[in-house]
């Protein structure tokens, strides 16, 4: 791999680690209080700077990383009308919740397949990641975010209802 390319990875991989990371924050704020407005716009323009640096790598054929890319793009394009257009406002704060966690678990289920991709140790127990580590690893994944997302859905509910 070329150094142009090298560093090229690393800012992805730094921007998609952002986005991780405050998505987490911001989904804290969704669960038990005030929604944290600053860590919700980094969330959003780092995840949209990951999917957007994902197309940016060279490819000789459409991958699934690219459909999760142009499916993420468009949840992102929804959470953000949503929260800045919508401002949240009756059912659009739903539709923030909805976009804004699966979008997400998106980055977080694409670090996983990374991290069983290019960590030895972890490569080894999956090597063609159908292994049931990745397996696990993956629905486990997808559990907590069901259960987040749930969360933040139903408080997010109260909210519009006057409740919470």
């Amino acid at each position: 791999m070329n150094a142009g390319l090298q560093l090229y990875t690393l800012l992805h991989v730094v921007i998609s680690l952002v986005g991780i990371f405050t998505g987490l924050v911001a989904l804290f704020g969704q669960l038990v209080g005030p929604r944290l407005e600053r860590w919700t716009a980094w969330f959003l323009a780092s995840t949209v700077l990951t999917s957007v640096t994902g197309f940016g790598f060279p490819f000789e054929r459409f991958l699934p990383a690219h459909a999760i890319g142009i499916v993420s793009l468009l949840l992102l394009a929804g959470a953000i009308y949503a929260c800045y257009v919508r401002r949240l406002d009756g059912v659009w704060r739903r539709v923030y919740v909805m976009t804004a966690v699966v979008a997400l678990y998106f980055n977080a289920f694409v670090l996983m397949v990374q991290l069983f991709r290019r960590l030895p140790a972890l490569a080894a127990l999956a090597p063609t990641q159908s292994e049931w580590p990745f397996v696990l690893t993956q629905l486990v994944l997808l559990v907590t975010f069901g259960v987040l997302g749930g969360g933040a859905l139903k408080r997010a509910k109260a909210e519009v209802a006057g409740v919470v």
